[in-house]
């Protein structure tokens, strides 16, 4: 899947589609359009294509995040994984990346905790034990294969990774995050369009208002 074919799909179903699921995947699809456009610029690429998704799933994501708002976002996977008949989100998962999945699960720096403990928010013992603790969880759900738990696992990471870059906190094309940006951006260039592909494939079903109308 990419752009030119889920937009071809849009452009046929859109009108059938309620006005908040259309301005989603229309927001959506066009930053997807420009992260596939970005082959050189990883950074950029990843920044495009968590805009793409943000705007798919069309609320505030840091909110989400946050410890409060955690189980409001599983419930959007969780959403996404049942309504996945193809089974196209399980194997991005478990057979194109779970290797990669393993390694940022692993990976320190994108790892909240420890750039809390470096902002002298936590001690080394506390991150550590955190670092430690979310771990041990997502090895259970690795062995359990709970897709909708690791997923969570992997973007809450990323989200990390993305606040990194966001906020000015990392160097454009800096050597010193290269593993972490690159293998972020592919598994992001393939969920994100899965996800505008399942929510397309359902406009039956109520994805909610869409954030940030469009107000002429």
């Amino acid at each position: 899947m990419d752009y030119q074919a889920l937009k071809a799909k849009h452009r046929i179903e859109r009108d059938h589609q309620s006005p908040d699921l259309a301005l989603r995947l229309h927001r959506g699809l066009s930053w997807l359009n420009r992260a596939e456009q970005l082959k050189d610029d990883p950074d950029g690429q990843f920044i495009y294509l968590w805009i793409a998704f943000n705007a798919a799933y069309a609320c505030d994501v840091e909110d989400r995040f946050r410890t409060s708002e955690r189980a409001a976002f599983r419930d959007f996977l969780e959403k996404l994984i049942g309504l996945d008949t193809l089974g196209i989100i399980r194997r991005i998962v478990w057979s194109e990346f779970q290797k990669s999945i393993r390694a940022l699960l692993e990976n320190r720096y994108v790892f909240q905790g420890f750039w809390d403990y470096q902002n002298g928010r936590l001690s080394e013992q506390s991150w550590s034990a955190q670092f430690k603790t979310a771990n041990k969880a997502a090895a259970e759900a690795l062995r359990k294969r709970d897709t909708a738990t690791i997923l969570s696992v992997a973007l809450s990471r990323i989200y990390t990774l993305r606040n990194q870059i966001v906020h000015g906190g990392a160097t454009w094309n800096g050597s010193v995050n290269r593993a972490q940006v690159q293998d972020c951006g592919r598994l992001m260039g393939k969920l994100v369009p899965a996800v505008i592909a399942i929510m397309m494939s359902h406009r039956d079903v109520e994805w909610g208002k869409a954030c940030y109308p469009v107000v002429t």
